[in-house]
């Protein structure tokens, strides 16, 4: 019987190229990069060529690439990270925390414990199509929102968010926005500028 695998947009075999780029480092240089010995020295070259590979795919500086396990891991560092630096605006009248209906649950979840913390989140509906509506994301800015977090392209619907003009929402409010880009890593251009 042949089968056939259709869930590459969750999880994909490794590719032989990366598999015979990073068979020396599980073999051969497997030291910890922080380590000042050969071994660790071998491990923080390659780390510092991954991270410029990475910035320059991105369109960002080297050092604002950080390494994670994983996109929910990433996901959960920023929104936590961003939301427990500003603990202070818990409890107010306004959102703090924007975000849409059909984010990956690596958000989604984020945000359910922090409203059991006291925060206020705010979910925004998407359209027929899955997209953000933008005047609807306008109007649910206060003073007291210092996150907006929208996935650029989702993993189930194939939606594309319209981002730069969400980061421009964000960016004239003077509020972080976080994008869980993972999905469209490799299929869509992306420029972090």
């Amino acid at each position: 019987m042949r089968r056939i695998y259709l869930d590459h947009a969750a999880t994909t075999p490794v590719d032989k190229e990366v598999v015979e780029e990073m068979l020396p480092y599980f073999t051969k240089y497997y030291g910890n990069p922080s380590s000042l010995h050969s071994f660790g020295e071998k491990a923080h070259e390659a780390l510092d060529k991954a991270r410029e590979q990475v910035a320059e795919i991105l369109k960002a500086k080297n050092n604002e690439i950080l390494f994670t396990s994983g996109g929910t891991e990433a996901d959960n560092l920023a929104i936590k990270g961003i939301a427990y630096r500003n603990k202070d605006k818990r409890g107010s009248k306004g959102y703090n925390i924007i975000t849409s209906t059909i984010e990956h649950p690596a958000v989604l979840e984020t945000c359910k414990h922090l409203e059991k913390q006291g925060y206020k989140i705010k979910y925004l509906p998407v359209d027929k199509y899955g997209v953000v509506k933008l005047d609807e994301l306008e109007n649910s800015v206060s003073k007291d929102t210092f996150l907006i977090s929208v996935m650029f392209a989702n993993n189930e619907i194939g939606t594309i968010q319209p981002i730069e003009e969400i980061g421009k929402i964000a960016s004239e409010n003077n509020i972080v926005f976080h994008t869980d880009a993972v999905q469209a890593i490799g299929k869509i251009p992306i420029d972090v500028k």
